[in-house]
């Protein structure tokens, strides 16, 4: 295995869901000393509380997931909007914030959000989440350009049909209306592995990929072209 991460201190958040255990695997593979975060980040304080108990951070992967709801839009709740986004994207801030001071003062760091395809393409029944998703995304590529030239970059990876315990277990995996609408809507013609897209990311999180500013990376089988 390429040490690509030899030294580097990555802190991956909600370590134990969505893609975290891969993330984690991976990225030690690759020689990082990742600190494999499960706290809750709900709380006002618990980002800058997180960051400060990892001290020195390298690299922040923002791994943040729910269970995507699936109401049709005209039965979408006030609940379920501010809880998604509550989930989502109010962890955010608080975990750059949290993050870039000492990233900024050394002049290199990463941060890395492990967000959702489901914001760069209409998919019916996910107006909440999509609209999570998709601030998620607009929120990196702005602090991504704003921070650049303190030679910290932020960037993005937004997946679908990506093999993780969150959205895709082994019983949907096994699922043969699952496995059809992989064939009808999925070029690639299968889930991307976990493996695969933890690779990726270790590969962004590498002194390799100092040249992305505020990036957008579908991960998804095609699923998304652009």
């Amino acid at each position: 295995m390429n040490h690509i991460l030899s030294g580097k201190r990555i802190l991956v958040t909600q370590a134990t869901s969505f893609m975290g255990p891969a993330l984690c695997e991976v990225l030690a593979q690759h020689g990082a000393i990742v600190i494999a975060n499960t706290d809750p980040l709900a709380e006002v304080g618990a980002a800058e509380a997180m960051v400060k108990a990892a001290g020195v951070v390298d690299v922040l992967v923002a791994n943040l997931a729910i269970a995507a709801p699936s109401s049709l839009v005209t039965e979408a709740s006030e609940s379920e909007w501010r809880d998604t986004f509550a989930a989502l994207v109010d962890p955010l801030p608080r975990l750059f914030r949290a993050a870039l001071p000492q990233m900024i003062e050394r002049r290199a760091g990463k941060i890395l959000l492990i967000g959702s395809a489901s914001a760069l393409r209409g998919l019916k029944r996910t107006s909440t989440y999509a609209a999570a998703r998709g601030a998620q995304l607009a929120y990196v590529q702005s602090v991504g350009i704003e921070v650049a030239p303190h030679n910290v970059q932020v960037n993005a990876i937004a997946q679908n049909f990506v093999e993780n315990p969150t959205y895709f277990p082994a019983e949907v995996q096994a699922n043969p209306r699952f496995q059809e609408r992989l064939k009808r809507e999925v070029p690639l013609g299968r889930l991307v592995s976990a493996q695969e897209d933890a690779a990726f990311a270790a590969y962004l999180c590498s002194e390799a990929a100092n040249c992305f500013v505020g990036q957008v990376f579908p991960v998804c089988g095609g699923w998304v072209a652009r």
